[in-house]
């Protein structure tokens, strides 16, 4: 990757921003499916549940309507019901109202949108320009933790956190290799794959999957085996909402020690910064596995009050500081890492500590779904191969100084990464990968301008329509954007697509379309 690249990234955002206004203007009316047939409808495939359908159904007329839809939203830049085409929001409490809603949806011609978390980057869990209801996953939040075998169901409207917490308080030595953000939903973490602190160590959340129960644009409910291993394959990594609706996991759990071990280093431009990153980007993905180092990288100040780039080299690692010193001064002397440097953790606290807080809080944080600072944001990912010089790299910085760019953090890959086929799930990126980034530009004051400023500066989980997006919903067009995401695995993912949802049922922007002819 070069640094014209990210320059002609952060350019083309400006075209994103200009797309954007045409389809949310054009889309301005709102038609709405009469509420009595919907709901009617609704309520005859769950006649158990009919006495309380007001609880399960929410339409624009209902008072709790526009707090359930902004309830997990994390990106403001789609916190508005004013130019969508939303006619219903579902909050099902099983599996059966979830077909319902399928049903349902289909017998009136709305699409569906299926949202966990609210951490869809491009807001596509929960709007769209053509008349769609939401299945809100937030009351199928349950998790059920089997420690004498090592397995948990996860339900796909638990958060990270959530999972993080009950595995936690049922077994001290078992975690799960999943993201930082406590607050986003297991269902599309670990339908796009899953990336974390946990991975060059057991690999990505969806390499841990062993069974899960999805809902079929038929209205099947289906475990893994009456699914069969393609359509499991495709739901364990390529995208939320492209099969079916996923509302339960089966996971495998990890062992972890007793005691972890963090640290946060800085180091600015002036302490070095560029060289030690140039030096991380040869050595990270040969770390030994119990071994993550990210780079948190930013705008900050020098020691004269002035820009300049700030590097926070943030660790886990799977042991004590006794082992983890030596080990640093074999593998990153130029780091220099002391002792006072460390931190000794349990597993649980470091997923707090992880997400940029003081890990001695209550670990019930982990439960709070609304402990996240939300705003408006636009991410970019990109998967690097070769290591960035620092001639580059200077010209990075010079970008990042000159705007109002704000975060990159590259993760390290490497160790399990390395070891897992790229075939073995739709996730493709593995040997041959150094590190991942994520560039992400956050702001806090709304409006049309405020965005084209950010935007201008600014893998399939950090979803980014940038790269192509569906006008028409054929095959050719979605493989322009899906082989950027699953590169060699996009053909079979539409060969499933075709057997599982014929009918393109579920879709949208960036949803895998099918292709009958493989």
């Amino acid at each position: 990757m070069e640094a014209i690249g990210v320059e002609a990234k952060m350019a083309h955002l400006l075209t994103y921003a200009i797309v954007s206004l045409f389809f949310s203007v054009s889309s301005a009316v709102v038609d709405l499916v009469p509420e009595h047939n919907f709901v009617t409808c609704v309520a005859n495939q769950s006649p158990q549940y009919s006495a309380t359908i007001s609880k399960l159904v929410y339409s624009p007329h209902s008072p709790s309507f526009s707090f359930i839809f902004q309830s997990s939203i994390q990106n403001f830049r789609f916190n508005s019901t004013k130019f969508h085409k939303l006619q219903y929001i579902i909050t099902p409490y099983s599996a059966d109202h979830v077909k319902a809603a399928i049903i349902c949806s289909k017998v009136h011609g709305l699409q569906v949108r299926i949202r966990s978390g609210g951490h869809d980057y491009e807001g596509l869990s929960y709007n769209s320009y053509v008349p769609f209801i939401i299945i809100d996953l937030v009351n199928l939040n349950n998790v059920r933790v089997d420690s004498n075998n090592g397995t948990a169901w996860v339900q796909a409207g638990a958060t990270v956190g959530e999972l993080y917490y009950h595995v936690a308080n049922q077994s001290k030595g078992h975690g799960f290799p999943a993201g930082v953000c406590p607050s986003m939903g297991a269902g599309g973490h670990i339908s796009g794959g899953g990336q974390g602190t946990l991975m060059r160590k057991f690999g990505l959340a969806a390499d841990n999957v062993v069974d899960a129960i999805v809902i079929t644009a038929d209205g099947n409910i289906l475990d893994r085996q009456g699914m069969g291993e393609d359509f499991f394959w495709a739901i364990r990594g390529g995208g939320g909402g492209n099969f079916g609706v996923v509302v339960e996991w089966k996971i495998n759990l990890v062992p972890v020690p007793p005691k972890v071990t963090v640290f946060n280093i800085p180091r600015t431009l002036e302490q070095n910064a560029t060289k030690l990153i140039h030096r991380w980007q040869q050595i990270a993905h040969k770390f030994h596995e119990d071994l993550f180092i990210r780079i948190i990288i930013f705008v900050g100040k020098d020691s004269k009050g002035g820009k300049t780039i700030q590097a926070n080299f943030n660790s886990l690692f799977l042991g004590t500081s006794d082992q983890l010193v030596p080990l640093m001064a074999k593998s990153f002397p130029e780091l220099g890492l002391k002792p006072e440097d460390c931190k000794e953790i349990s597993w649980i606290q470091s997923t707090i500590y992880s997400n940029g807080e003081n890990p001695g809080q209550p670990l019930e944080v982990l439960l709070d779904r609304n402990h996240v600072q939300k705003g408006f944001f636009k991410g970019k990912s990109d998967f690097v191969t070769e290591p960035i010089s620092e001639t580059n790299l200077e010209a990075i910085w010079k970008v990042m100084q000159e705007g109002e760019a704000g975060v990159m953090v590259w993760d390290p890959y490497g160790g399990k990464m390395c070891e897992i086929s790229e075939s073995s799930i739709p996730f493709p990126h593995r040997a041959g990968v150094l590190h991942n980034i994520q560039y992400f530009s956050k702001w806090q004051e709304g409006g049309y301008l405020a965005e084209q400023r950010h935007l201008k500066t600014a893998y399939v989980n950090y979803r980014d329509l940038d790269i192509g997006r569906n006008i028409h919903g054929i095959f050719s067009e979605a493989k322009i954007w899906g082989e950027k995401y699953f590169k060699g695995n996009f053909d079979q993912l539409a060969h499933i697509k075709g057997m599982v949802d014929y009918g393109n049922f579920f879709k949208n922007e960036q949803s895998i379309a099918p292709n009958f002819y493989l």
